[in-house]
């Protein structure tokens, strides 16, 4: 991306490190720091980029300058103790979009990293952040990371769910569990199509688990151990992100439908 020639020279090119000094510069505006153009010069920066623009935070989106920024930021928290608050709120925003750079991730990631965002359980963020970091550097680690954001979905949803797991139960376990508690399982369904395709899913999550087992850094492999390749611990982390990305957001309809 040819970067803007009237940027500030405290603007940092790079989308990531942009990325990182607008979140710094929103927590100085809340209190007695920062710079308004500084906001207002990386906001637009970030913004011209399409999958950088969703996964900005509404408050960055929605504010044009800092005063309106400051009146967003203020119906977060005000008066005493509000300031931790508010950089916590800051800095918990960004997470999908430092996460998203820092791994270099696609229009596809982005959409998944969005997903995921919108569920609270920072561990599911953390595994799905270091799967993408991971797939070129260390496909073995992506593996591993893949597999444990699908095991710790499970194990969430069966938790909100009100039902519970147990320890010794693998991910083809997990999986099957919450499919039964979201009327996923194929055995639920009539239509041979619908069947087919919640019956391919499970046996998705299921070779995951399996390839956790034969070549990830999860355990020791010995002679069996298979090396993957770049591109297999991509397409492994594309297909669990996007499992994880379906749960979640049946598990969120369910409970709309429960709720209303």
């Amino acid at each position: 991306m040819t970067y803007d020639s009237h940027v500030d020279p405290e603007i940092p090119e790079d989308l990531n490190e942009c990325a990182l000094y607008l979140k710094t510069n929103i927590i100085g505006l809340t209190t007695q720091g920062g710079s308004e153009r500084g906001f207002k010069l990386a906001r637009r920066h970030l913004l011209s980029d399409a999958s950088i623009k969703r996964l900005l935070p509404d408050f960055v989106c929605h504010s044009n300058d800092a005063d309106s920024l400051r009146a967003t930021l203020s119906g977060v928290a005000s008066g005493s103790g509000s300031w931790s608050i508010r950089r916590a709120h800051v800095a918990k925003a960004f997470i999908p979009i430092l996460d998203f750079l820092e791994s270099n991730g696609s229009a596809a990631d982005a959409t998944i990293t969005i997903g995921l965002a919108n569920y609270d359980a920072p561990a599911i963020h953390a595994f799905w952040a270091k799967a993408l970091e991971r797939r070129a550097s260390d496909p073995e680690g992506a593996v591993t990371a893949a597999s444990a954001l699908l095991e710790d979905v499970c194990k969430h949803i069966i938790e909100d769910s009100g039902d519970t797991w147990e320890d010794k139960w693998n991910i083809p376990k997990l999986y099957s569990q919450t499919s039964i508690l979201l009327n996923l399982a194929p055995s639920q369904h009539q239509e041979e199509a619908f069947k087919t395709i919640l019956g391919n899913c499970q046996s998705v999550v299921s070779s995951i688990g399996s390839l956790r087992n034969k070549g990830s850094d999860a355990h020791a492999g010995g002679r069996g151990r298979v090396p993957f390749k770049p591109r297999q611990a991509a397409l492994t982390v594309n297909l669990a992100g996007s499992m994880a990305l379906f749960l979640i957001e049946t598990w969120e309809a369910r409970k709309a439908e429960r709720d209303a």
